[in-house]
């Protein structure tokens, strides 16, 4: 849990799903939704990526919310591989955009979390209101079959590796023509390299601000 996070729930379609919102300082200029790794493999969304996407994004004025997956804490339901957590993600979405009405949405995750917000996407492109941006670290291309993102989407991923490698995302996004930032000596769980996902997230971004 970050420092100023503050749990709250909803009704997803499996029932009660728990959740923690990050708020800046200052009014929010938009709404940054986080997606865990895998529930079945102790993903969380305490999980250290997650936590560490959630403070960047609340330095860049994002209001940013996570929830745990069905079966994971104290959330309702058990794992629905990909389908139900989109669903979930929705639902999220829907209480953000309704409790901050008018504000960008940043869409972002780690790992199973990026299949998770890949779908989003294009269930939002499809119903018309896209997110501005994507941010997917550790991208589960080779695991679960990622969709097409955006072309201006941030991919970061560790250069060690060995769950998704990093052959795996280059085969994923050379088609998409979608450039891949390496975190040296980074495995997948980026242990002792967070902070450089935290700084990679708020340069990138920024250029655009």
């Amino acid at each position: 849990m970050n420092k100023h996070s503050q749990k709250f729930y909803l009704t997803g379609h499996a029932g009660k799903m728990e959740c923690q919102l990050d708020e800046p300082e200052g009014p929010p200029r938009g709404i940054a939704l986080v997606a865990h790794p895998h529930p079945l493999y102790g993903g969380t969304m305490d999980n250290k990526v997650a936590q560490t996407l959630a403070r960047a994004f609340v330095g860049l004025g994002y209001v940013t919310a996570r929830f745990n997956f069905r079966g994971v804490g104290e959330s309702e339901g058990t794992y629905d591989d990909g389908r139900g957590e989109v669903d979930d993600m929705q639902v999220m979405y829907e209480h953000m955009v309704e409790q901050y009405p008018g504000l960008p949405l940043a869409l972002t995750g780690f790992s199973f979390g990026t299949f998770v917000q890949a779908q989003l996407q294009q269930r939002l492109e499809a119903q018309g209101r896209p997110a501005e941006r994507l941010v997917l670290v550790g991208t589960a291309a080779g695991k679960w079959p990622m969709p097409t993102v955006p072309a201006d989407t941030i991919l970061i991923h560790g250069e060690l590796d060995d769950t998704i490698t990093l052959q795996q995302v280059f085969d994923w996004a050379r088609p998409l023509d979608i450039p891949v930032t390496v975190i040296p000596g980074a495995d997948h769980f980026f242990h002792r390299k967070l902070v450089h996902i935290k700084n990679l997230v708020a340069q990138m971004w920024r250029r655009d601000i």
